[in-house]
């Protein structure tokens, strides 16, 4: 099984990598859609972001757990669940760990990618400022220019936070940053406020000393999902869907060895104290509950009105993206969707 981290990926580089790096995968494999070898191993591409809302991802692979279920697992750490999803809909990747705005855009969008299971939920976000900018609350955002990676979930948690002081994206001028440019550019002054992933929170702190501020929010949970792209067998999804069960159950046993473990295969992206600070707050497991489609609408509506993407945001169609048998057949009890 191989690992690699592609710091900031396009498609193009993701493609040069999966075809250059074949140590772990089954002999004779080729390509993201490779059948399974005269073993019965079944050789998948895994498309990842975000380490944290992933961890039983990082967990299987720490602790070896592909091979209960004859799985040569490839795992592919990109910037973000943008990246993670356009490597998925290129063919690069079969299933892919996303968040869930980028989800709802590609179904909005037309383009073939099944929901198969929810991973984590997490809801601490902060909206990252400095103190000489005297922003308190975000009806103080008026105005300002605040970055954020846009296409990400991070861009929804911006417009719930600016939604909760009676405002739009209007109001505010956006600037389209990476995660790891938001710290930076806080320092520079070159943006009032800005908000990325919580990995980045402590290299705002560091960046910005003594001017560092911030202002909590809740009032958005993402969802990270593992989606699977055209190139996804229902047999592979399913053994990958057994082995991070498997994984969560580990994760729960043993909380702080799964934290060591995510430490140990982010390849010095993840360091310790966050890891420490950040996973308990993720709520863990692999399932389709109730209340995910009330979320994608919520996601899709927004989504229409202000990128202007033209598939129906119903929840007739938002639940035909949306492929349970995989995990149903693996637990039951774990889809509650109606």
């Amino acid at each position: 099984m191989s690992r690699f981290r592609i710091p900031a990926a396009t498609l193009i580089g993701v493609v040069a990598v999966l075809t250059a790096v074949t140590s772990g995968c089954s002999a004779g494999t080729t390509g993201a859609a490779s059948e399974a070898d005269a073993a019965g191993r079944t050789a998948v591409t895994l498309a990842g972001s975000d380490h944290l809302g992933g961890a039983p991802v990082h967990i299987a692979q720490a602790r070896k757990l592909w091979a209960a279920e004859r799985v040569d697992a490839r795992i592919v750490m990109l910037s973000t669940g943008r990246d993670a999803l356009n490597a998925v809909l290129g063919g690069q990747a079969q299933l892919g760990v996303v968040g869930d705005l980028p989800a709802v855009t590609a179904a909005l969008g037309g383009r073939d990618v099944r929901i198969v299971a929810e991973l984590s939920r997490f809801s601490d976000w902060r909206l990252l400022t400095r103190s000489d900018r005297a922003i308190t609350g975000f009806p103080a955002l008026k105005g300002r220019r605040v970055g954020v990676p846009q296409g990400t979930n991070v861009e929804y948690a911006l417009s719930r936070m600016l939604g909760s002081a009676g405002l739009t994206a209007a109001d505010v001028t956006v600037v389209n940053l990476a995660p790891n440019q938001v710290p930076p550019a806080l320092a520079r002054g070159d943006i009032d406020a800005g908000v990325t992933f919580p990995g980045f929170y402590d290299a705002a702190r560091t960046a910005l000393g003594g001017r560092y501020a911030e202002v909590r929010f809740t009032g958005y949970t993402a969802r990270t999902l593992l989606v699977a792209g055209p190139t996804a067998r229902d047999t592979a999804t399913t053994a990958v869907l057994r082995t991070l069960v498997r994984a969560g159950r580990a994760q729960a046993a043993d909380p702080a060895r799964a934290q060591r473990d995510v430490v140990a295969q982010s390849n010095g992206a993840v360091q310790s104290a966050y890891a420490a600070a950040f996973q308990p707050k993720y709520a863990y497991g692999t399932t389709l509950s109730a209340g995910l489609l009330d979320q994608l609408a919520a996601e899709a509506a927004w989504a229409k009105s202000t990128q202007g993407l033209p598939g129906p945001a119903d929840r007739r169609a938002l639940r035909a993206r949306v492929h349970p048998a995989p995990l149903t057949s693996v637990d039951p009890a774990a889809v509650t969707l109606p």
